[in-house]
């Protein structure tokens, strides 16, 4: 028997509510703050990834599908959301539109991680990109929309994590002071973490392991090592998020997991769940565009996974409107009433109603043991007396109550 691929997972209808609410809570806030949805290709040329994402990442080293096409062409199934959304902003000449250009998009993504609860191989993100402007107050738009987007699903015991990396002026000082400080704890470093001393060690900031993290609460700041330019960004950064009420706590271990995140960074976690757990993040990315070939142009986001929104919804027990279902079934009696209860059905449906049709030779019986199971209000039983007499039979299945009604009525005894 074949089953889906580890690391992906079918969702089934009894799941189809989370991700309907997740996704029109997505649109519908996305849409207050400006923001126009874009869809882009679910694979890409892998350049655009590794230059984007960075050749030392974990995410390019060990994670990403990648694939040659029978024209030679070497491609990648998605790994991230903002990289695709630069290019299109740059193949699609964007920056001559008034900014920030603002988009949003709703996207499989695709990495060869070890599944897990909320984490899959095939995975999907809501996220955000605002391109075009270097205003710390666009970083706390971003924030702020990412924060109301959790609160407006109902989950409230959350923690914003806020941290600034710096930038190309002054982040390599602060490596350098990194550096220097794990090269003396290497001995107690895991076997990742060496590795990424000389090729990534910001990432060193942020590895799960134990040991590590003992080495990590005690390692330099970021914040402490900022340029003026840097650190007046921060500065105005925090106090626009103390004037929309949002509450943060600066995390000098926060660094995410891509290269291109210069300034700002953030993260919002479940209280109870740590770092582990992370439902949504993001920061600045100034030096992206440029890196693939545009003008320097700054910019912000943040991404969210739906599977782990999900998951956290259902911890909380946050109660989910129910997706509108039909409300009415019809049912016949005999072949003669079948070709009646088609047209019925095809009738009802035209005028905007949901119905479920009875199919088969089932018994009266049985159709009325399906609709019950359906859980529909009212079924509609058509049988050779209601055709003779040009009517329907109307049972309400709450109180199986049953009255005949004529057919040209039966519309406005349903409401529809």
């Amino acid at each position: 028997m074949y089953r889906a691929a580890r690391g992906t997972t079918d969702i089934l209808p009894e799941e189809q509510v989370y991700w309907r609410y997740i996704e029109q809570k997505a649109a519908s806030l996305a849409q207050l703050y400006g923001y126009e949805r874009i869809d882009t290709p679910v694979f890409e040329e892998t350049g655009l990834f590794t230059r984007s994402v960075g050749e030392n990442t974990d995410i390019v080293q060990k994670e990403m599908y990648t694939f040659e096409d029978r024209g030679g062409n070497s491609l990648t199934l998605r790994p991230e959301g903002t990289a695709p959304v630069c290019r299109a902003y740059l193949e699609h000449g964007m920056n001559n539109l008034p900014q920030p250009v603002k988009r949003y998009y709703l996207a499989s993504i695709f990495r060869y991680e070890r599944p897990q609860a909320g984490r899959y191989r095939q995975h999907h993100q809501f996220g955000c990109e605002a391109i075009g402007d270097a205003d710390p107050a666009l970083d706390a738009e971003v924030i702020d929309l990412a924060w109301q987007f959790f609160q407006s699903l109902g989950l409230q015991r959350l923690t914003l994590n806020l941290n600034s990396i710096g930038c190309k002026q002054c982040r390599p000082k602060y490596l350098a002071v990194l550096k220097d400080y794990y090269a003396s704890n290497l001995a107690t470093l895991c076997a990742d973490c060496k590795t990424r001393v000389e090729r990534n060690p910001l990432r060193l900031l942020d590895c799960k392991q134990a040991t590590c993290q003992q080495v990590a609460d005690a390692a330099p700041r970021s914040v402490d090592h900022l340029c003026p330019e840097c650190a007046e960004h921060f500065r105005r950064l925090q106090g626009y998020l103390n004037l929309l009420g949002l509450p943060f706590v600066i995390n000098h271990r926060l660094v995410r997991g891509l290269d291109y995140y210069p300034h700002t960074v953030f993260e919002i976690q479940p209280e109870a769940e740590g770092a582990q757990s992370t439902i949504g993040g993001g920061g600045r990315y100034d030096d992206l565009i440029e890196e693939l070939g545009g003008k320097p142009t700054p910019a912000i986001g943040f991404a969210t996974g739906i599977e782990r929104i999900v998951l956290n919804l259902k911890r909380e027990n946050v109660p989910i409107p129910p997706l509108p279902r039909p409300q009415v079934f019809v049912a016949h009696i005999g072949e003669a009433a079948r070709g009646e209860a088609i047209k019925l059905s095809a009738s009802l449906r035209r005028n905007g109603g949901g119905v479920i049709e009875g199919m088969g030779d089932r018994s009266l019986k049985a159709q009325l043991r399906q609709a019950n199971s359906l859980g529909v209000r009212y079924t509609v039983i058509i049988g050779e007396d209601e055709l003779k007499a040009g009517a329907v039979v109307l049972r309400d299945m709450t109180t199986a109550q049953q009255k005949t009604v004529p057919i040209s009525k039966l519309p406005a005894e349903l409401g529809s």
